[in-house]
Order: C-alpha cells, then structure tokens, then sequence
C-alpha cells in the first residue's frame, strides 16, 4: 500500500507521516507539499502512486483538487484535520497520526 502525506511545505507535518509509517510493514511512503515553495513539492507521479493520499487540512485538500483534479482518478483523499501548530516529530503530532492514519489502512 502506498501512502502519501501532504501538507503545505513538507517541513513537519507531511515529513512526520512519512517517518512514522516509513518502518511499518508492506507501507509505502511519501511526503510532499502542495505550495510552490515546497521542500518537495507534488508532482503528478506522486498522485498517481499513490493507494491512499492523507491531506492535513481542509484547505490542502481543496488545492489538491484544483491543481491535480484530472489526476486524482478516485484515489481516496482522507483529511486528518491537523493544525499547523506542530514542530516535526512532536510526540503529539505522532501520536495524532499512529491513532487516526490507520483507521484508514
């Protein structure tokens, strides 16, 4: 299964999902950022890679549809509903996504 986490710049919460499930058996994973400015910015192979894509916000969500809508062809897009609040590996930021990713899994 490949997931992929996204936020706006992929500096602490997409990279945090990536580390967290990066050790988990038969996972696949992925970060990037749906801003411009991005460390990793999303491409359009990463949409098509990806099983299951974990959006933090509902704003992230909303410019992904915009920007890769021919792209997202019924890929399952899940918000987590995370604040950009959180340093990178925060141990509330991990516990957030060790208790709400896999219920999606």
């Amino acid at each position: 299964m490949n997931l992929l986490f996204i936020c706006s710049r992929n500096k602490l919460r997409s990279p945090t999902g990536e580390a967290v499930f990066g050790s988990y058996a038969n996972i696949e994973v992925r970060s990037a950022g749906i801003s411009n400015d991005a460390q990793v910015p999303l491409g359009t192979e990463d949409i098509d890679w990806a099983d299951i894509i974990f959006v933090m916000e509902q704003s992230h969500k909303n410019k992904l549809a915009k920007k890769f809508r021919k792209q997202l062809n019924g890929q399952r897009v899940v918000c987590l509903g995370i604040p950009d609040v959180y340093k990178y590996m925060d141990p509330e930021l991990i516990e957030i996504f060790e208790r709400e990713v896999p219920r999606y899994l």
